[in-house]
């Protein structure tokens, strides 16, 4: 018993409360989200490269809020811009249920990323803040294994609503949002939290630019995730249409497809990532992208559960490896007071998960699956070459440090 105490005692309230809003919250949204492209193809009649485009457009939006709501939240406190973004997405998922045209549908899938965009890297920001910097790979680590217990269940139950009711998955998904921002104004007004509020230190929208564009380490590093999104993206976008394709029981095989891979997530993330430490995360990446690149291949000869669970598997170890690495990169390079903003400069990296669904809706279009998923494997193996230019220009900033340092 104390152990258990012990364990929970060693991070913030404020951090628990945020893992566990991720948990409900990324539950319903996974009911949701990952069905969009099938909801369009069957009840709107659109071309794959139109559903790419529609299911893109989040992504697209969420470039440009990460940058703003980080910064935001570096200038402003952390509190005020949370808890817009979560009702914003909230009240976005109340009107996916009464949406009807293809217009109405990219608009607000592009609030949908606007908004997530904001809150995402304020809330990895403030896990920082609320936490010893030995500890951040764990708790990043944590965060993750958090977004894939909701992965676990949503697409579960997501299958039978993209059957039966999709609107009925909107509305929960909005009411399960709306609930988590009632409890984040509560707990942010009960525990006092004054970080990300020191204006003296904040810096206007063109001095953030400014500083992120002379971080060589970090742009190099975004392109790279950039070019690991393209191929992970196809995921929830491509790989659910060529499924439904090639496959009678496509759907269903999608559905548990995305839950093994979250609940493979939830068990080996810590057992995995404690293994990964004992490396450096630009190491962890290079090998996290062999891996999602070698499940690409996998599915594009996928005739069945054998090979599509062995592919699912090879992603699913790439993922436990190159995404928490990435954050604890990007907590490594920002200055304190630009952590905010930061984090909201790594959204940069979701330009590949709306270019991702619109490259491979091209090719499922115009040639077949296999071949998308081939081109899209050598584009995410690519990215290897980004991570090594950005490791040597960090490598080379830590021994500048060192050196002034004595």
């Amino acid at each position: 018993m104390k152990k258990i105490t012990n364990y929970f005692g060693q991070f913030h309230k404020m951090v628990w409360v945020l893992l566990i809003g991720t948990v409900l919250a990324r539950g319903s949204s996974f009911m949701t989200l990952p069905f969009l492209s099938i909801y369009l193809s069957r009840n709107m009649d659109l071309p794959p490269i139109i559903i790419g485009l529609t299911v893109g457009m989040s992504p697209l939006m969420g470039t440009v809020g990460g940058f703003i709501g980080g910064n935001l939240s570096d200038r402003f406190g952390r509190k005020r811009i949370m808890l817009i973004s979560v009702l914003s997405i909230a009240i976005v998922f109340y009107c996916f249920t009464i949406a009807k045209s293809q217009v109405m549908f990219i608009l607000l899938n592009a609030l949908n990323g606007l908004c997530n965009s904001c809150f995402e890297p304020i809330s990895q920001a403030l896990m920082a803040d609320l936490t010893d910097k030995k500890k951040r790979m764990k708790v990043y680590s944590l965060r993750y294994t958090a977004i894939n217990i909701g992965a676990s269940v949503g697409p579960l139950i997501g299958a039978y609503f993209a059957n039966h009711s999709a609107k009925l998955s909107f509305f929960i998904t909005g009411s399960t949002y709306f609930l988590y921002a009632i409890a984040l104004f509560y707990f942010m007004n009960k525990i006092s939290i004054t970080t990300g509020e020191n204006k003296k230190e904040s810096v206007t929208f063109r001095d953030a630019f400014s500083i992120v564009k002379k971080d060589m380490a970090l742009r190099y590093l975004i392109l790279g995730i950039i070019l690991v999104n393209i191929g992970y993206v196809q995921i929830d976008s491509n790989l659910p249409q060529h499924l439904d394709h090639v496959l009678k029981n496509g759907v269903t095989m999608f559905s548990f497809l995305i839950s093994i891979n979250a609940i493979m997530v939830v068990l080996l993330q810590l057992p995995v990532s404690h293994f990964a430490e004992k490396f450096k995360p630009m190491q962890m990446m290079v090998v996290g992208a062999i891996f999602i690149s070698g499940g690409l291949v996998g599915f594009s000869f996928v005739n069945g559960w054998a090979i599509a669970i062995i592919s699912i598997f090879l992603i699913t170890l790439g993922e436990i490896l190159i995404f928490p690495a990435n954050s604890i990169l990007i907590d490594r390079l920002a200055p304190d007071h630009l952590r905010g903003t930061y984090f909201g400069a790594g959204q940069f990296r979701k330009i590949g998960s709306f270019a991702g669904p619109i490259i491979g809706g091209y090719f499922l279009s115009n040639v077949n699956g296999q071949i998308m998923f081939w081109v899209i494997s050598i584009i995410t193996l690519c990215s290897i070459f980004f991570f090594q230019i950005g490791n040597r220009s960090y490598m080379k900033r830590q021994e500048l440090h060192k050196e002034t340092s004595i």
